[in-house]
Protein backbone atom coordinates (compact mmCIF):
# COMPACT_ATOMS: atom_id res chain seq x y z
CA UNK A 1 0.00 0.00 0.00
CA UNK A 2 2.83 2.46 0.87
CA UNK A 3 4.92 1.92 -2.61
CA UNK A 4 1.79 2.26 -4.19
CA UNK A 5 0.68 5.56 -2.47
CA UNK A 6 4.27 7.34 -3.58
CA UNK A 7 4.72 5.95 -6.88
CA UNK A 8 1.44 5.59 -8.72
CA UNK A 9 0.75 8.10 -11.75
CA UNK A 10 -1.31 10.75 -10.62
CA UNK A 11 -4.47 11.87 -12.66
CA UNK A 12 -6.86 14.60 -11.84
CA UNK A 13 -9.85 13.46 -9.55
CA UNK A 14 -13.30 15.45 -9.32
CA UNK A 15 -13.88 15.67 -5.06
CA UNK A 16 -16.77 16.71 -3.91
CA UNK A 17 -16.71 19.61 -0.99
CA UNK A 18 -18.88 17.49 2.21
CA UNK A 19 -18.38 20.47 4.93
CA UNK A 20 -16.39 23.62 4.58
CA UNK A 21 -15.91 25.35 8.25
CA UNK A 22 -14.07 27.40 10.12
CA UNK A 23 -11.15 26.01 12.52
CA UNK A 24 -9.77 29.37 13.61
CA UNK A 25 -10.58 32.88 12.37
CA UNK A 26 -7.14 32.46 9.57
CA UNK A 27 -8.33 28.73 8.49
CA UNK A 28 -11.09 26.62 7.26
CA UNK A 29 -11.45 22.53 7.28
CA UNK A 30 -12.67 21.39 3.89
CA UNK A 31 -13.81 17.72 4.11
CA UNK A 32 -13.91 16.10 0.98
CA UNK A 33 -15.53 12.82 -0.59
CA UNK A 34 -12.89 11.83 -3.65
CA UNK A 35 -14.30 9.09 -5.63
CA UNK A 36 -11.30 6.40 -6.70
CA UNK A 37 -8.98 8.36 -4.06
CA UNK A 38 -6.26 5.67 -3.64
CA UNK A 39 -5.34 6.49 -0.10
CA UNK A 40 -2.48 8.05 1.24
CA UNK A 41 0.59 8.33 3.73
CA UNK A 42 0.34 10.54 6.88
CA UNK A 43 2.34 13.27 5.61
CA UNK A 44 1.43 13.73 2.20
CA UNK A 45 -0.20 16.31 0.15
CA UNK A 46 -2.80 16.98 -2.80
CA UNK A 47 -2.35 19.27 -5.56
CA UNK A 48 -5.81 21.67 -5.68
CA UNK A 49 -6.76 23.48 -9.40
CA UNK A 50 -9.35 25.70 -10.23
CA UNK A 51 -10.87 26.67 -12.89
CA UNK A 52 -12.15 29.91 -14.09
CA UNK A 53 -14.65 30.57 -16.99
CA UNK A 54 -12.48 32.04 -19.38
CA UNK A 55 -10.22 28.84 -19.00
CA UNK A 56 -7.74 30.41 -16.15
CA UNK A 57 -6.61 27.96 -13.69
CA UNK A 58 -4.94 28.47 -10.49
CA UNK A 59 -3.16 25.70 -8.43
CA UNK A 60 -1.95 25.10 -4.57
CA UNK A 61 -0.82 21.99 -2.54
CA UNK A 62 -2.07 21.58 0.29
CA UNK A 63 -1.08 18.66 3.30
CA UNK A 64 -3.84 16.03 3.74
CA UNK A 65 -4.45 16.67 7.59
CA UNK A 66 -6.78 13.38 7.80
CA UNK A 67 -5.63 10.03 8.59
CA UNK A 68 -5.55 7.47 6.02
CA UNK A 69 -8.30 5.42 7.95
CA UNK A 70 -10.63 8.32 7.46
CA UNK A 71 -12.46 7.60 4.54
CA UNK A 72 -13.06 11.81 4.11
CA UNK A 73 -10.23 13.86 3.49
CA UNK A 74 -9.59 16.74 4.91
CA UNK A 75 -7.31 20.16 3.80
CA UNK A 76 -6.90 22.91 6.17
CA UNK A 77 -6.54 26.20 4.14
CA UNK A 78 -5.31 29.38 5.34
CA UNK A 79 -6.80 32.57 4.40
CA UNK A 80 -4.05 35.00 2.70
CA UNK A 81 -5.84 38.85 2.13
CA UNK A 82 -5.00 39.27 -1.46
CA UNK A 83 -4.76 35.43 -2.33
CA UNK A 84 -5.49 34.31 -5.46
CA UNK A 85 -7.35 30.95 -4.31
CA UNK A 86 -7.29 30.83 -0.65
CA UNK A 87 -10.14 33.42 0.13
CA UNK A 88 -11.84 31.43 -2.96
CA UNK A 89 -11.68 28.34 -1.10
CA UNK A 90 -12.38 29.68 2.45
CA UNK A 91 -15.09 32.29 1.81
CA UNK A 92 -16.82 31.19 -1.35
CA UNK A 93 -16.38 27.30 -1.14
CA UNK A 94 -20.34 25.48 -0.56
CA UNK A 95 -21.33 21.98 0.32
CA UNK A 96 -21.94 20.30 -2.87
CA UNK A 97 -19.07 22.31 -4.89
CA UNK A 98 -16.56 20.47 -7.18
CA UNK A 99 -12.98 20.34 -7.05
CA UNK A 100 -10.21 18.95 -8.86
CA UNK A 101 -7.58 17.34 -7.03
CA UNK A 102 -4.37 15.16 -7.84
CA UNK A 103 -2.33 13.06 -5.09
CA UNK A 104 -1.46 11.88 -2.87
CA UNK A 105 2.11 13.59 -3.49
CA UNK A 106 5.44 12.81 -2.32
CA UNK A 107 7.31 10.34 -0.48
CA UNK A 108 9.77 12.52 1.47
CA UNK A 109 8.06 13.79 4.15
CA UNK A 110 5.66 10.32 5.11
CA UNK A 111 5.69 8.49 8.72
CA UNK A 112 3.39 5.95 8.90
CA UNK A 113 2.90 3.90 12.43
CA UNK A 114 3.12 0.58 10.17
CA UNK A 115 5.74 0.85 7.63
CA UNK A 116 8.98 1.63 8.98
CA UNK A 117 10.90 4.93 6.88
CA UNK A 118 13.98 3.08 7.63
CA UNK A 119 14.21 0.00 5.97
CA UNK A 120 10.88 -1.98 6.22
CA UNK A 121 11.38 -3.03 9.66
CA UNK A 122 8.89 -2.61 12.60
CA UNK A 123 8.52 0.95 14.18
CA UNK A 124 9.51 1.38 17.83
CA UNK A 125 12.83 1.06 18.14
CA UNK A 126 13.35 5.22 17.33
CA UNK A 127 10.92 7.96 18.17
CA UNK A 128 9.37 10.51 16.32
CA UNK A 129 10.00 14.31 17.10
CA UNK A 130 7.69 16.69 15.38
CA UNK A 131 7.90 20.15 15.15
CA UNK A 132 5.11 22.66 13.42
CA UNK A 133 4.57 26.71 13.09
CA UNK A 134 1.33 27.97 12.48
CA UNK A 135 -0.75 25.55 9.96
CA UNK A 136 2.51 23.48 9.52
CA UNK A 137 0.78 21.22 11.78
CA UNK A 138 -1.77 19.64 9.21
CA UNK A 139 0.43 17.20 7.88
CA UNK A 140 1.12 16.06 11.90
CA UNK A 141 -2.62 15.77 12.57
CA UNK A 142 -2.57 13.05 9.94
CA UNK A 143 0.63 11.42 11.70
CA UNK A 144 -1.12 11.74 15.50
CA UNK A 145 -4.59 10.93 14.04
CA UNK A 146 -2.95 7.62 12.23
CA UNK A 147 -0.98 6.58 15.24
CA UNK A 148 -3.56 6.91 17.96
CA UNK A 149 -5.60 4.81 15.32
CA UNK A 150 -3.69 1.93 14.88
CA UNK A 151 -2.59 1.55 18.49
CA UNK A 152 0.98 2.78 17.39
CA UNK A 153 3.64 1.88 20.10
CA UNK A 154 6.03 4.18 18.45
CA UNK A 155 7.15 7.56 21.11
CA UNK A 156 5.80 10.39 19.15
CA UNK A 157 6.21 14.36 20.29
CA UNK A 158 4.91 17.37 18.76
CA UNK A 159 5.91 20.92 19.30
CA UNK A 160 3.46 23.00 18.01
CA UNK A 161 4.05 27.22 18.06
CA UNK A 162 0.70 29.01 17.41
CA UNK A 163 -0.11 32.86 17.94
CA UNK A 164 -2.83 32.73 20.52
CA UNK A 165 -5.14 29.89 22.03
CA UNK A 166 -7.63 30.59 19.33
CA UNK A 167 -4.83 29.70 16.77
CA UNK A 168 -4.02 26.05 18.05
CA UNK A 169 -5.90 23.51 15.16
CA UNK A 170 -7.71 20.74 15.84
CA UNK A 171 -7.41 20.44 19.54
CA UNK A 172 -9.01 17.05 19.53
CA UNK A 173 -6.53 15.83 17.31
CA UNK A 174 -3.76 16.77 19.48
CA UNK A 175 -3.81 14.33 22.41
CA UNK A 176 -1.22 14.80 25.61
CA UNK A 177 2.23 13.88 23.29
CA UNK A 178 1.52 17.80 22.53
CA UNK A 179 3.25 20.61 23.81
CA UNK A 180 2.07 24.39 23.06
CA UNK A 181 3.80 27.53 22.80
CA UNK A 182 1.37 30.42 22.49
CA UNK A 183 4.02 33.24 20.83
CA UNK A 184 1.33 36.52 20.86
CA UNK A 185 -0.78 36.14 23.71
CA UNK A 186 -1.78 33.94 26.10
CA UNK A 187 -4.91 33.90 28.31
CA UNK A 188 -4.68 34.42 32.56
CA UNK A 189 -5.37 30.75 33.46
CA UNK A 190 -2.97 29.28 30.34
CA UNK A 191 -0.63 26.54 32.04
CA UNK A 192 1.44 25.70 28.59
CA UNK A 193 4.88 27.60 27.26
CA UNK A 194 4.42 31.21 25.89
CA UNK A 195 7.47 32.71 23.40
CA UNK A 196 8.44 31.41 20.24
CA UNK A 197 10.77 27.73 19.59
CA UNK A 198 13.86 28.88 20.33
CA UNK A 199 17.28 26.56 21.47
CA UNK A 200 15.95 26.41 25.11
CA UNK A 201 12.86 25.11 24.06
CA UNK A 202 13.82 22.99 21.60
CA UNK A 203 16.78 21.27 24.35
CA UNK A 204 13.77 20.97 26.59
CA UNK A 205 10.81 19.63 25.15
CA UNK A 206 12.10 17.84 22.50
CA UNK A 207 13.72 14.40 22.19
CA UNK A 208 17.44 14.30 22.79
CA UNK A 209 19.96 13.49 20.22
CA UNK A 210 21.40 10.27 21.83
CA UNK A 211 17.38 8.96 21.35
CA UNK A 212 17.92 8.98 18.01
CA UNK A 213 14.81 10.36 16.89
CA UNK A 214 13.52 10.95 13.40
CA UNK A 215 12.06 14.82 13.10
CA UNK A 216 9.94 16.41 10.90
CA UNK A 217 9.71 19.89 10.33
CA UNK A 218 7.07 22.40 8.90
CA UNK A 219 5.65 25.67 8.98
CA UNK A 220 6.86 28.80 6.66
CA UNK A 221 10.17 29.09 5.16
CA UNK A 222 12.06 30.65 8.27
CA UNK A 223 10.78 29.13 10.83
CA UNK A 224 11.66 25.61 9.38
CA UNK A 225 15.38 27.05 8.33
CA UNK A 226 15.95 28.24 12.20
CA UNK A 227 14.58 25.22 13.42
CA UNK A 228 16.49 23.02 11.25
CA UNK A 229 20.12 24.66 11.96
CA UNK A 230 18.59 24.93 15.86
CA UNK A 231 18.62 20.73 15.86
CA UNK A 232 21.71 20.34 14.36
CA UNK A 233 23.24 22.51 16.70
CA UNK A 234 22.10 20.21 19.61
CA UNK A 235 23.30 17.68 18.14
CA UNK A 236 20.87 15.88 15.38
CA UNK A 237 22.10 14.32 12.82
CA UNK A 238 20.68 16.34 9.72
CA UNK A 239 19.75 12.76 8.23
CA UNK A 240 17.38 12.00 10.38
CA UNK A 241 15.57 15.76 9.85
CA UNK A 242 12.57 15.86 7.51
CA UNK A 243 11.72 19.50 6.04
CA UNK A 244 8.45 20.31 4.25
CA UNK A 245 7.92 24.65 4.04
CA UNK A 246 5.13 26.56 2.30
CA UNK A 247 4.50 29.97 1.62
CA UNK A 248 7.53 32.82 1.72
CA UNK A 249 9.48 33.54 4.14
CA UNK A 250 6.85 35.12 6.64
CA UNK A 251 6.88 34.32 10.59
CA UNK A 252 4.08 31.71 11.47
CA UNK A 253 3.73 33.66 14.95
Amino acid sequence: MARAAVQRRLNWLRATVLENRPETARVHRLLLDVPGWPGHLPGQHVDLRLTAEDGYTAQRSYSVASAPEDPRLHLLVERFEGGEVSPYLTDELRSGDLLELRGPIGGYFVWSSAVDRDGGRAEGRRPVQLVAGGAGVAPFLAMLDHHRRTGGSTPVRLLYSARTADDVLAPDVLGPQTTITLTREAPSDWRGLTGRIDRRMLEAQTFAPTTRPRVFVCGPTSFVESTATTLVDLGHDPSWIRLERFGGSGDPS
